[in-house]
This record gives C-alpha cells, structure tokens and sequence, in this order.
C-alpha cells in the first residue's frame, strides 16, 4: 500500500501536473500554429514566390528528369526532397517567431504584475497610531 499511496503522491505534486498541462497546452498551440502557417502564411508566400508549392521540389539521384514527384517515385528513382526541408525551415521559423510574441507577452505581464506587487504599501498600523498619538498631544 506504501508503494501505490508514494506513487499517487508523486503524481498530485504541482511539477507532473504543470507538465501535463504544459504538453496538452503545446499539442493545441502546435495545432494552431501549423494552421496559421498552413492556412495564413504559406498561401501568402506561395503568392510571393509566384505560386511555388516547395513541398513538391526534387532532386532525382539517377540523372533522369521527371515532370513531378509523384512521377518520380511511381518510376522508382531515388529523389531527394529538398523542398519538404525548405518547408520545414519556414515553419521552424514562423513557430519560433509565434513562441517568441507569447513568451515576449507572457514576460511583460508578469513584469506588469510585479510592478503593481512593488507599489509602495504605505504606513504600517503602528505608525499611523503613532501619528494619530502624536497629533492628539498637539
């Protein structure tokens, strides 16, 4: 029984439970971010770059040229994508930037909130019973 109660004991600490809701916070984030890239931004650069689709960009390893990729797999040739790499990059790149605008945000709030926790908190009880004594003898 000591075994089970430690290891239920283990998992109500604050630090398992931040982690778990850390992951299941950065699932959904991952989700909206690779929207906002897929559905937002590459549209915009593909629109930029004339319509370019990188995902679809080869290289073929055995000499031959291929009108596409699929073309290129169905006939067995080795290929090298570079294009998926090119896409990964720009996601890399827009996710961190995402990441960097909420930590960025996140810092200033708390900045914000420890302003306000170190306003002054002016006269403690006794010095203001010492005041009042000492304008009554006045």
């Amino acid at each position: 029984m000591g075994f089970f109660a430690d290891f239920k004991a283990s998992l109500m600490k604050g630090d398992v439970l931040s982690l778990a809701t850390a992951v299941v916070i950065g699932g959904a984030f991952g989700k909206i971010v690779g929207s906002a890239v897929d559905d937002v931004i590459m549209p915009i650069v593909g629109l930029i770059t004339g319509g370019i689709d990188f995902t679809t960009k080869f290289v073929t390893l055995d000499g031959n040229s291929y009108d596409n990729l699929a073309k290129a797999k169905e006939a067995g040739a080795a290929v090298i994508t570079y294009g998926n790499l090119v896409q990964a990059i720009i996601n890399f790149v827009i996710i961190a930037f995402f990441i960097f605008v909420v930590l960025r945000a996140a810092e200033k709030a708390k900045k914000k909130e420890e302003a306000v926790a170190a306003a002054p908190a002016g006269p403690s009880q006794e010095e203001l019973l010492t005041q009042i004594r000492d304008l009554l003898k006045k």
